[in-house]
Order: structure tokens, then sequence, then C-alpha cells
């Protein structure tokens, strides 16, 4: 596979394409941001490591010019910023998932994997329609009863998958992976108050709620049965 790797550390670098190549990937290093933002609007790539602090442009407008632009490459964040704040805006800009310095190359390389075995875009279902409710994932629109509802990234992002999962229970473990990337619980509500203005927006002017909460257990979009 073809990584590109935009890192202006010399070290971090070196190390990364040491892991890397020992897997059996190539890797192409970029030491600055406008350079890696143009090189991963080529065809070629199948996967990008991209730290956040770089010269010319940083991490996140980068990640987020790709998509913007339609670069569907998936994006592994580097930063050696660790706070949650930080990690919601990585993940908010577009990319896949998050890694905090120091990093053990172990651990890049089964995230890398594991990014690499998703199933191309192409195969993924990108539309849903449940009951008068319809998300386009590509679009990033929501509607019900052909009335538009703007929501931001975050609440997009769980009511994606409640519809994903019509008529299953999504709790909220599910939701802080699939959502913020978390794989542990940051003890706050998070979930509860994001979910809450998601569903403010889209019953508002409606008289049916199609988000049940199951107390002690998580969420479920009724799917009409």
């Amino acid at each position: 596979m073809r990584i590109l790797l935009a890192e202006d550390d010399r070290e971090t670098a070196a190390q990364v394409v040491r892991g890397m190549s020992a897997a059996g990937h190539a890797v192409e290093v970029y030491g600055r941001g406008d350079e890696a933002l143009r090189a991963g609007r080529e065809d070629g790539f199948d996967l990008a490591i991209v730290d956040r602090m770089l010269p010319e442009m940083d991490g996140l407008d980068i990640v987020r010019r790709w998509r913007a632009g339609g670069v569907k490459l998936p994006v592994i964040m580097l930063t050696a910023l660790g706070s949650i704040g930080d990690r919601v805006s990585g993940l908010g800009a577009g990319a896949d998932d998050y890694l905090v310095k120091p990093f053990a190359l172990a651990e890049l390389s089964a995230r890398v994997g594991a990014l690499l075995r998703r199933p191309p875009l192409s195969e993924v279902q990108t539309r849903f329609q449940v009951a008068d409710v319809t998300l386009d994932v590509l679009r990033r629109e929501v509607r019900r009863g052909g009335r538009e509802i703007r929501l931001p990234p975050r609440e997009f992002g769980i009511l994606e998958q409640l519809m994903r999962n019509a008529g299953r229970v999504v709790t909220r473990a599910m939701l802080l992976e699939t959502v913020w990337g978390f794989h542990f619980d940051p003890q706050t509500n998070i979930v509860e108050s994001h979910l809450s203005r998601m569903r403010s927006k889209l019953n508002e002017g409606f008289d049916t709620d199609p988000i049940e909460t199951l107390r002690g257990v998580g969420y479920r979009m009724r799917d009409g049965d």
C-alpha cells in the first residue's frame, strides 16, 4: 500500500517510514502542509498519516480541504495535543483516527491496518431513509418531511449511526467510539447533550419523535414497524 506521510519532524518521519516499510507499505514523506495538500489530491495513495502541526498549513486545514474537495483518502492524524477537545476537533475536520505522540509503532501499524481493511466508499451505503427522515452522508444533508434540517458534524454523526442501525439499539459506548473515536468513557454528558440538541432540531414542528430512549441501555431509531 502507498501511504502519504505529512510530518516535518525528521526523527518521527524516519520512525514511521521504518515501521510502515517493515509492514510492506511504501511511504512518501512531505514536510510542509501545502505540499501534502497537493499530493493528497492526486490519485494513488491508499492512506494518509498527517501531523497536526505543520509549516505553511496545519493538519486540520489539510484534511478539511481534502474533504471539501471530495478526497476520500483515509486519514490518521498525529499530534502532541492529547486533550478531548483536540481529538474532537481533529475528527471533526474529517480525520478517521487520531494518535497522540509519543506513540508505539505497533499501535500505528494496527490502526493503519484497520483503516485499510475498511470497504471502499463505493461499497458503503451513503443514503438512508427511516419513516419521514432521510440522511445523505455525501451531501451531509438531513431532511424530515421534505424540510431540510441543518446539523453540525457531531449531531449529524449521531443521527447517521441511529439510522444505519434503525430498529436496533445503539449504546452510548457505540456512539462515543463511532462519532468521537473514544475507546473509553470520558465521564461527561457529551453524548446526551449533543443528542438532545439534535433531537430538538429533528422534531421541531412534528408531533412524533422517531428516536426512542431505552434508559440504561441506549437509543433506537424507530423503523416504522
